[in-house]
């Protein structure tokens, strides 16, 4: 399931980019297509803002119409765009799905986030966010979390390192309030489960770093994870089946539920 997402600024501004380096050079639509090894419609909605131009066709467009590295530059930029679709992408998918799971490493998982904790994590990151943008990514979230109490409800679980639980960000009382804030959600809802992957587990299939899988009414299994900051949707189960097989080695591997929510009480000072 493709995102249309309406032409933003930064598209815009590439889009006319290339128009304007093509036609400098006296090349048709066809022609750059040619060259750029793209179809043709594709390469108009490139110039519309409609379609987000790859790293690879950007690099080759330079070079064919001697932008003198203009078109190049503009490579990190469309990525960021890239990055934001398959986020957006991610956010229908996870609305409409049948199940929810994911292997969390550092923090504990936005969908069990408390407010003050969240406001902590975006508030660590450097170089910071305004106070606008920390707001901005806060509402982005919560808004999210309602998935949680959809009916019918999508079955979810988490795996999280034991570290994440132990650090404090925002200071110990923050960090006992999003335990606890944890603690009530599990009690709660019965179609959630978490797990703790120890800190002194021999086997650990989760190194690469954290990652979250769904599965949509249509049987297809999607994967979202971060690579270096920019956001990575994989849709196709060719992609995404070592993915499924790896999130199950690493619950395997994690403490059971039932241990996990005893750590958890013992943690909280419960």
């Amino acid at each position: 399931m493709a995102v249309w997402m309406e032409p933003s600024p930064a598209r815009e501004h590439v889009g006319g980019l290339i128009k304007h380096f093509r036609k400098r050079a006296g090349m048709t639509q066809k022609r750059l297509a040619y060259e750029t090894h793209v179809s043709e419609s594709l390469e108009g909605a490139y110039e519309r803002g409609e379609r987000i131009p790859s790293a690879g066709f950007l690099i080759d467009a330079d070079r064919h119409m001697t932008a003198g590295g203009v078109l190049e530059t503009c490579v990190r930029l469309m990525e960021q765009e890239s990055s934001r679709a398959q986020y957006l992408e991610w956010r229908l998918l996870e609305a409409e799905a049948l199940s929810l799971s994911g292997y969390v490493d550092t923090v504990l998982p936005g969908l069990l986030q408390a407010p003050d904790y969240m406001r902590a994590l975006f508030r660590s990151r450097v170089p910071a966010f305004s106070d606008d943008e920390v707001e901005r990514l806060m509402r982005r979230r919560l808004d999210r979390q309602p998935v949680l109490l959809r009916d019918p409800a999508p079955t979810v679980s988490f795996v999280v390192e034991q570290a994440a639980l132990e650090r404090p960000l925002g200071g110990q009382q923050v960090l006992k309030e999003a335990l606890l804030h944890v603690l009530e959600t599990l009690r709660a809802l019965n179609h959630v489960t978490l797990q703790v992957m120890p800190t002194k587990v021999e086997t650990h299939s989760g190194l690469e770093g954290s990652l979250q899988l769904l599965s949509s009414p249509d049987g297809r299994r999607s994967v979202y994870f971060d690579l270096e900051g920019k956001g990575k949707l994989l849709t196709r189960p060719v992609e995404s089946v070592q993915y499924v097989e790896q999130y199950g080695a690493i619950r395997a591997q994690a403490l059971s539920p039932a241990k996990s929510l005893a750590l958890i009480e013992r943690l909280a000072g419960e």
